[in-house]
Parts: structure tokens; sequence; C-alpha cells
């Protein structure tokens, strides 16, 4: 059997490992693919795909699936919709996550402020991480607040100044869900429901979001996710049989950002396996 992931992050986002690291990572746990699906990002895909082609697995490139994670407005909730297989260098899609990280850059200009009116020394430079360029999130924010030692984990950083119902806490305007799978589609690109569960909906809640993102042209569900636990992985199964959606799966890796999940197998028993790639591809034509 060979496996996949399909929702990895790099420092191009809100990961730590570089775009070539990451496909140097997925190769070295023996992954055949995997999607790069920054943060209203595609920057990291070129240099991901060329360093893919020097990583034989199983006697073959490993493969980088194009991808992007946008986020989008529901309900005042910031959902995340996957677009898998797109044209990167897609004018239209380019052109809307500019402004999104826009959008995204002139909230973190307002939480760098009013961290800082808090007492935090803090300033856009120190969320950077030595990069030259990444979509900073909130993320970016938690590890450095980490590293100063003012909070001693992550879920502290964000209860104590990420989370929304913080003083700190500033709202970014969201791209709204059908632009975004009209965007994916337009690229070429199936767009996917991400982590469907972690929305703090109730499940009357999510198959409401389920049907108007599918009347809106969502062609895909994450029902394969770290995160999933009981019966959660049925229950989104079941919503993909009910609404004719393609079943994706990933493990969310974003490296030390997020220690407990590793590329491919997220906590452990996580196994994507690579027909659920050929189902997409299949989809688009």
């Amino acid at each position: 059997m060979q496996y996949i992931d399909l929702h990895v992050h790099s420092n191009k986002s809100d990961g730590t490992l570089s775009p070539a690291q990451v496909a140097a990572h997925a190769a070295a746990h023996g992954l055949c693919a995997i999607a790069l699906t920054d943060h209203d990002c595609v920057d990291g895909i070129a240099e991901a795909s060329a360093a893919a082609e020097k990583l034989p697995v199983e006697g073959r490139p490993l493969r980088i699936v194009p991808g992007v994670e946008i986020s989008a407005d529901y309900k005042n909730r910031d959902i995340h919709i996957l677009g898998l297989l797109i044209n990167p260098e897609d004018t239209a899609l380019k052109t809307a996550l500019s402004a999104a990280v826009d959008s995204r850059d002139a909230r973190n200009e307002k939480m760098v402020k009013n961290l800082r009116t808090a007492g935090l020394e803090i300033s856009l430079d120190d969320l950077l991480f030595g990069t030259d360029r990444t979509v900073i999130t909130r993320a970016h924010f938690a590890r450095h607040l980490l590293a100063k030692g003012y909070v001693k984990t992550r879920e502290e950083a964000f209860r104590k100044y990420l989370d929304s119902n913080t003083p700190y806490y500033v709202r970014r305007e969201y791209m709204q869900p059908a632009d975004a799978i009209r965007l994916i589609r337009t690229a070429g690109g199936i767009p996917v429901l991400a982590h469907p569960l972690l929305y703090h909906m109730d499940s009357d809640g999510v198959r409401e979001l389920v049907e108007k993102l599918k009347n809106e042209g969502l062609m895909g569900i994450e029902a394969v996710y770290s995160r999933n636990t009981g019966t959660d992985e049925a229950f989104v199964r079941k919503l993909a049989a009910r609404y004719h959606l393609l079943m994706t799966g990933g493990s969310d890796f974003h490296g030390a950002n997020k220690p407990d999940i590793e590329i491919g197998v997220g906590r452990g028993n996580l196994r994507i396996p690579y027909t659920m790639l050929e189902a997409l591809e299949e989809a688009r034509g």
C-alpha cells in the first residue's frame, strides 16, 4: 500500500520546516505524495517540487501535489477550504491570496500593537523567525511568546493572548466560502472542507455547513484527520456519502509548531491511501 498526506504546512505559513525540508521529511517517512497546503499561500510549491525531484520513494520521485488552505468566514467563524491539485500560477487565485495576506498583515500589526501596549516585547520582525517572507498566523505569535518566556505552552499563549475572547485579538477580513471554492475550481483544483469537526459546531451545524458549501461547489471533505477521535471519521464519511463528496485525508503537519502531529501518521495511527489522490484526479478530469 502506498501512503500519502494531503494536508501539510511549511514555514511559508505556520510550519517550521522549509518546503524543501518538508519534502525530505516526507520522503524519509516513506510517503509517495504530499500536498503542500500553506495558509493563503502557494509560494513554497516550486521549492518543494524541485527538492522532491531528487527524493526517490520506492524508485520514483516524491510527488508534490500543489495545494493551498484558504481561510473563509462562516457565521463569524474561521473555516478552512483546502484547494488540491490547483494551478499555483493561476492569476485570479494569486491575486486573491495576496489580498488575503494583506488582510492578515493589517491584523497582525494591530495585534502586535495591542500586545506591546500590554507590556510584551514583540515586533513583526520577531514573528518571521529568520525567513525572508512568510504568511504570519497566530501560531507565529504563540511561538514567539513561548520563546520569550511569557507563557509556558502554546496553549497558554492562545488562552491568554491570542484567542478571540482576549482583549488583544483582532479579527481580520475573511473571504466568503463561495469565493474560495470558486477560486480553487477556476484554478483547476478540488475544493475540500478541511477538518470539519474543529469548528465548534454540533452535528446539525456541521451538516448545515456541508450542505451550504456543497451547493456552492464544494467537491470534497477531509474525512481522515489527525485529531479525529471515536466515531469522528465515521460521521464525516457518512456526510461524504450523503452529499456525494470526495474524501481526503491529512495530518495537518506543522513541524515543531504541532509536535504531537507527525507527517503521514498524525498521532501515530493515521494512514491515507494513494487511492484518495487518484479519486481526486479522476474527478478533476
